[in-house]
């Protein structure tokens, strides 16, 4: 019987893979047979989960990209394109969360970071990335949003906003590039223990707070994101695009 869920032969680019979510997601990919592109903002993060991936016997290479910068972007799939000419997969994962405080208290600098790496990187990685599937007529696109898009998350105000723009992005961008062979979709991960949530997850008042709202009582760990991010990237969600997949604990269903 054919495994649906094998990556053998693709070329897989992650964002914000040198931690938390998005490294489980590279050594993910690469473990179903994947060549995987590793990427965040520091070489030295992106290197070492690079040396874990080949040292297990996967496939992988490190490109540095701020998704924030559009220049940076440019670069990485000048990169690809003339090192491979294809692009199977991108993860969408990398995101910033810079503020923690009421709604009215947030400045313009904060706006403008958190808008730009995680509404405008997410759209234009997956331009770039949608034009490579394009011309290959195939492609599968996964942005990580987050349960804040659906109910805004405590003193999150604009992060959650952001999140709630990736949501509709996953279902315009799946709208639109079906016809072209290209899936897009989207996770919603809960609270997941990782240092991007460590303001909440550090802060013993606030962390008891939110698994209130969790059926299930804890925290995702990072590792338990990386399956769905698998069904997604391979031909097991063949028929698959435009979902936004809550993997959350339950949370959303309280």
């Amino acid at each position: 019987m054919k495994n649906t869920f094998d990556l053998t032969g693709k070329i897989a680019l992650v964002t914000g893979a040198s931690r938390g979510i998005g490294e489980s997601i590279a050594k993910s990919l690469a473990d179903a047979g994947a060549h995987v592109i590793v990427s965040s903002r520091k070489m030295d993060g992106c290197q070492a989960v690079v040396d874990q991936i080949i040292a297990a016997g996967g496939s992988a290479e490190a490109i540095p990209c701020h998704i924030g910068d559009m220049d940076q972007i440019h670069h990485i799939f000048s990169v690809i394109k003339d090192k491979h000419n294809r692009l199977d997969v991108l993860v969408n994962n990398a995101a910033t969360n810079p503020y923690f405080g009421h709604i009215l208290d947030t400045d313009l600098s904060v706006f403008e970071k958190t808008v730009d790496v995680n509404i405008r990187g997410y759209f234009y990685m997956s331009v770039e990335a949608g034009k490579l599937m394009k011309e290959q007529g195939a492609g599968s696109i996964i942005n990580v949003a987050s349960v804040n898009g659906v109910i805004p998350g405590h003193m999150q105000g604009i992060y959650s906003i952001t999140k709630a723009s990736v949501i509709s992005m996953t279902k315009s961008f799946a709208k639109e590039c079906a016809a072209l062979g290209i899936r897009v979709n989207a996770l919603l991960p809960g609270l997941t223990d990782t240092k991007f949530a460590s303001a909440i997850t550090s802060n013993p008042a606030i962390n008891k707070m939110a698994l209130e709202h969790v059926p299930m009582k804890r925290a995702a760990q990072p590792d338990e994101m990386a399956g769905t991010v698998l069904y997604l990237a391979s031909e097991a969600s063949s028929y698959t695009t435009g979902a936004c997949i809550n993997v959350d604990g339950g949370y959303l269903t309280v």
